[in-house]
């Protein structure tokens, strides 16, 4: 039931590669694991963290406050939650997360929920607030129709804007909030779009055999950073469009911190754990292991997965999944919580990841320290 309190589920260890402390902050045998690592999953203040959890039977919204050893309290109940879609708004009152074809809003002190926008019949992504949290952007297929919707944090001004493929992971430019970044799903990969529809274009034309995945914006560099999967994790220029490789990693999901001198990731085949790089000279360096299972058969590959690839899938999730890499019984590009998402804290001291080490996905925080304290590749 919402509101309903369970008692702290902590336990901390020393990651055995880098002496790091660990907490494991769930322990339920269910599927546990932080928001989506374009978003933080700690409030503004770092005094509590968001997680998503099955412990019900169905993804719901739940928060560990005071951070890390405080109670755990279900935030949602009822239908399903998008389980990738909540995001924090500034003020770390409010969560926005999806249900189905709508955005709602939750407050964190008296656990009302409102509907934002509702569009009847779709499936919309996770959502993707702007820096000061006026402005809401989400993926959206809707029947034959798919592409984007933008609009208002209060409700008002959102407009659907049609793409002809699959769009994934939205998201406004840090600085300029008419901005919006997506990623067409598969090739080519980066395009940009303003607020109200215009401006549509690709940013760099690629085939299937060029891997670019999970672009986002390099902090507040105003730069786009993304990965060419498995082998080197680049920025673009915003306006030159000019590309420059940082470093030759298998960086895998990435979270740049908000100066954008460094770029947070985890790694896959081989799985060497989570990293921080430098962007100046694209040295790695470890902070600690992950011991995810990582799964999906694609990540073995260096090219987008083609229709033949999601047959199975497809006839398992049912056509109204919004993406082939958010389909829960996916073996080509997941299931997603099988991969570990790191997240900065606010402060950027603290890493929240995913990881299924002990059989069932749960929620780990791992303290960064000084930065000469890591373990360099």
């Amino acid at each position: 039931m919402r509101g309903e309190r369970f008692p702290s589920e902590l336990a901390t260890f020393s990651d055995r590669a880098t002496g790091a402390s660990v907490h494991q902050l769930t322990a339920h045998p269910s599927i546990n694991h932080p928001t989506y690592f374009l978003q933080s999953s700690f409030t503004p203040d770092g005094q509590a963290l968001i997680f998503i959890s099955y412990r019900t039977g169905n993804a719901q919204l739940f928060e560990i406050s005071p951070y890390p050893a405080g109670e755990i309290r279900q935030l949602t109940d009822g239908p399903a939650i998008h389980p990738f879609s909540p995001a924090i708004h500034p003020d770390g009152v409010s969560v926005f997360f999806v249900r189905g074809g709508a955005i709602w809003r939750i407050d964190r002190t008296d656990l009302r929920e409102h509907c934002v926008v509702d569009f009847p019949g779709a499936q919309l992504g996770e959502c993707s607030l702007n820096r000061t949290g006026d402005w809401i952007t989400a993926a959206i297929k809707q029947g034959s129709q798919q592409g984007l919707v933008a609009g208002r944090a209060d409700g008002s001004g959102w407009k659907l804007i049609s793409f002809p493929r699959t769009v994934i992971h939205p998201q406004f430019h840090p600085l300029d909030a008419e901005w919006i970044e997506f990623s067409g799903d598969p090739a080519p990969r980066m395009h940009r779009v303003r607020r109200d529809g215009s401006g549509l274009e690709c940013l760099y034309q690629h085939g299937n055999d060029e891997f670019v995945v999970h672009e986002t914006f390099l902090g507040m560099t105003g730069k786009l950073v993304f990965t060419v999967w498995p082998q080197a994790l680049c920025t673009m220029d915003w306006t030159t469009r000019e590309i420059r490789t940082i470093a030759e990693f298998n960086a895998w999901h990435i979270t740049p911190n908000r100066a954008g001198t460094e770029v947070l990731c985890d790694t896959n085949h081989p799985d060497l754990g989570l990293h921080l790089i430098d962007v100046a000279s694209g040295v790695p360096r470890r902070i600690c292991l992950s011991e995810a299972s990582s799964q999906g058969t694609q990540w073995r590959k260096s090219c987008y997965a083609l229709a033949e690839d999601f047959a199975a899938a497809a006839s398992t999730a049912g056509e109204r999944a919004l993406s082939w890499m958010e389909m829960p019984s996916d073996s080509v590009y997941g299931p997603q919580w099988t991969h570990p998402h790191p997240s900065f804290s606010p402060d950027e001291r603290l890493v929240a990841f995913a990881s299924d080490r002990t059989g069932q996905t749960q929620v780990y925080v791992v303290e960064m320290g000084g930065v000469k304290k890591l373990s360099r590749m």
